[in-house]
């Protein structure tokens, strides 16, 4: 049974389990899930783990990052924003989160995408009129 036949949500859930690792102790981030025909294609997360002050590298957050039963609730969030997703097979999904205070909080983007190259027929592939001479093919 390949990914194209697997339901989203199980991809989607995949995917955290995978990452939650990463996802562990990380403060401050933003998971990626690219989905192309319905199939997750890449995922992961963006996260700046170190800073620099004055030449000397530290932690780049005094937070402690996100606690393992945290994660899990970060998974089921972004289980349940699928129900959100409507009527779009190919884009981009993203979890903005942080930690702060010991809670942790999440804003979900969501940005299809489409590409006129697969419309059928070339609808707006440019034409020449009969006997005039096609611009590119005949430039000197």
């Amino acid at each position: 049974m390949g990914m194209e036949s697997t339901p989203l949500a199980r991809q989607m859930d995949y995917a955290f389990r995978q990452m939650e690792p990463e996802l562990i102790h990380a403060a401050a981030g933003t998971v990626i899930i690219q989905i192309r025909n319905d199939v997750i294609g890449k995922y992961g997360v963006c996260h700046n783990p170190i800073e620099s002050r004055d030449g000397s590298i530290e932690s780049a957050s005094a937070e402690p990052g996100l606690k393992a039963d945290q994660v899990h609730a970060f998974r089921k969030l972004a289980l349940d924003s699928l129900n959100y997703k409507r009527g779009w097979t190919h884009g981009e999904i993203r979890f903005d989160f942080s930690v702060r205070k010991g809670s942790w909080s999440a804003g979900i983007t969501f940005e299809s995408n489409y590409n006129m190259a697969n419309i059928a027929n070339g609808m707006f592939r440019l034409q020449p009129k009969y006997g005039a001479p096609h611009a590119l093919r005949d430039a000197p």
